[in-house]
């Protein structure tokens, strides 16, 4: 590997560390610098989901104090995550990439829907939970946790504006406490598809090596900026990285 090519890594790992703790997608950088690299498909999805980890750790960590008191929760959702991740890379190794082709784009437009009606929505599922009892949503909680965790284990990018838009509607609290639940499960299906490739696929290691390092620096950046962003803005953000990737797959 070339000190160019360490560089393209390390910038590309960096930004990707950063746009995955404030909004998620940071693999739109990560995987195609490694296509244009040379590496193919497969190894490229593998090598970015290894080298992203860390900064997703990272990211978590900088948001930890928004997680306070919230351990029980994000344990349990966690473990959805996690599953949802081990069954995402099995199915990575098992089938075309073009499966998700067309559903991709649909959940990116939808996700970037609930961004925009997220506040409207959540106070009106709120007002009706108390008005007629209804029970909280930890089904649809549930569910949204685990495929989200899915669609990470097998390709990831776009998974965290995927499922911060539904755990900004599903979670009580404000937007910044859903982005930390984000990262925190991101990063666990992130680490249980990296748990399944390093055992029974082929990880380009150096190049992860690079890309994690970029990816630690830019999770601190990431949460240092996404902490200090107004909810309307960080929303536009979200909306607006969402479009990028609706735009990236549909010229793919």
């Amino acid at each position: 590997m070339t000190w160019i090519e360490v560089t393209i890594l390390f910038l590309s790992g960096t930004l990707a560390g950063i746009i995955n703790t404030v909004v998620g997608s940071g693999s739109l950088i990560t995987f195609p610098a490694l296509l244009a690299l040379g590496y193919p498909p497969i190894l490229a999805n593998v090598t970015n989901n290894v080298g992203v980890l860390p900064g997703s750790i990272s990211g978590a960590i900088a948001y930890r104090k928004e997680l306070k008191g919230q351990f029980k929760p994000v344990a349990l959702l966690a473990i959805f995550s996690g599953t949802g991740g081990l069954a995402g890379a099995l199915l990575l190794l098992q089938l075309p990439a073009e499966v998700f082709n067309g559903v991709v784009p649909a959940l990116i437009i939808l996700a970037c829907v609930l961004v925009i009606i997220g506040p409207r929505l959540k106070q009106a599922i709120a007002a009706r939970r108390a008005e007629k009892g209804v029970p909280s949503h930890k089904i649809a909680l549930f569910a949204t946790t685990g495929l989200t965790g899915v669609y990470g284990g097998y390709f990831g990018a776009a998974q965290g504006v995927i499922l911060l838009s539904g755990l900004s509607i599903l979670l009580p609290g404000t937007i910044q406490r859903a982005n930390a639940y984000k990262n925190v499960l991101a990063a666990v299906a992130n680490f249980a598809a990296a748990i399944v490739f390093v055992a029974i696929s082929e990880v380009a290691w150096l190049a992860a090596a690079v890309i994690a390092a970029g990816a630690i620096l830019g999770g601190q950046i990431g949460g240092w900026v996404g902490l200090r962003l107004p909810p309307l803005v960080l929303r536009i953000v979200i909306v607006a990285v969402g479009i990028a990737a609706i735009t990236y797959f549909i010229v793919k």
